[in-house]
């Protein structure tokens, strides 16, 4: 009777359709939150002084002379860029860093040992970055809106753009975990890549000022639709039309995501 009992028990890992393990995912995603919130000072504190000092700068050295744009005054203008490249930068680092550091320090068995599906492991480590995202735009968001003395245009809208951001980034940074093997590439991967996609996608700058070929390329990369969306949000201007600014995120989200579900079912390069 042992035997059959035994033998009626799914296979380690294996799942039916339609049967999630809440628990193992709940347990992962409460660490990726608390992995986080432990050293707040590090990662929620000392961003929001990084924002608060690009405001600072910007607004010293070309608000007063800038003059609107967009029909905007520059800081208000600024505000929804900075906060975007926040999160982007915040939500990318929340799950790479994670994914990264545990191969490196040989832990990362912990994680892969676990009866979690590829979904559950990839909803996990996203549940960090949404949560860090949440934390840093709202705070960001709040301290905008006492500055500029601007109310939110659209908030659901705003609200999106940044869990788009989240989601994107987050897991932009589940395939920078998986394909690093050392904090050097992933240093190589957010100075050369992340760092100026987030700098150059109109954070400081409309890019219709751009001249060509760099304003068509700009209107091809996903995050400058992020950083436009959330200027729609807060102040109810942008330089693309948001619907398309949504279908373009929500499919690069799918993409991102969809290869991120095939590399934790495959395991690749996870147990190097």
């Amino acid at each position: 009777m042992e035997r059959i009992r035994m033998n009626d028990q799914p296979a380690m890992g294996v799942r039916r359709f339609g049967h999630v393990n809440w628990l193992g995912l709940y347990t992962l995603a409460r660490r990726e939150v608390m992995r986080f919130m432990a050293v707040w000072q590090q990662t929620i504190f000392a961003p929001l002084m990084t924002a608060a000092l690009f405001v600072l700068v910007f607004a010293l050295a070309l608000g007063q002379g800038r003059g609107e744009i967009m029909g905007l005054p520059y800081l208000q203008f600024l505000g929804p860029g900075i906060l975007m490249m926040t999160v982007i930068q915040n939500a990318f680092a929340n799950t790479s860093s994670s994914i990264t550091s545990a191969k490196v320090q040989g832990n990362i068995v912990d994680t892969l040992m676990p009866p979690l599906s590829a979904g559950e492991l990839l909803a996990g480590y996203l549940t960090g970055s949404v949560v860090r995202a949440g934390l840093v735009a709202t705070v960001i968001g709040t301290g905008m809106v006492v500055v500029t003395g601007a109310g939110i245009a659209h908030p659901l809208w705003a609200i999106t753009f940044v869990l788009l951001a989240a989601l994107l980034l987050g897991g932009l940074g589940i395939l920078a975990g998986i394909l690093a093997q050392k904090f050097d590439q992933m240093a190589a991967i957010t100075n050369f890549l992340i760092t100026p996609l987030s700098f150059l996608s109109g954070t400081f700058y409309s890019v219709d000022a751009l001249p060509e070929p760099f304003r068509t390329l700009s209107h091809w990369n996903p995050i400058f639709y992020l950083i436009d969306g959330a200027r729609y949000g807060v102040t109810g201007v942008s330089d693309a039309p948001p619907l398309r600014g949504f279908l373009v995120c929500a499919v690069a989200v799918a993409c991102v995501l969809g290869l991120g579900w095939r590399w934790f079912k495959s395991g690749y390069r996870m147990k190097a």
